[in-house]
């Protein structure tokens, strides 16, 4: 799955990914490549990203909107 994390002014993150976990407004979940569609809102905490090649990621964010499109990208807007 290939992931962008951008705020308005920066891209903090572009690759591909075998996991990302998230702080979902209703508490923390993980998406794996191949997932379905899916809008959702975050919450401030931590996203925990696991590249194709194992090396762990941990980024803090402060809210934001996390989005799976078909063709197995997926995309995360915080501020």
């Amino acid at each position: 799955m290939t992931l962008s994390i951008l705020s308005p002014e920066n891209t903090f993150f572009n690759g591909d990914i075998s996991l990302i976990q998230l702080p979902g407004i209703d508490g923390l979940f993980e998406v794996l490549p191949r997932h379905a569609p899916i809008v959702a809102t975050l919450a401030a905490g931590n996203i925990r990203i696991v590249e194709e090649n194992g090396k762990e990621t941990v980024l803090h964010i402060q809210g934001g909107v996390f989005e799976v499109v078909e063709g197995n990208r997926a995309t995360v807007l915080t501020m």
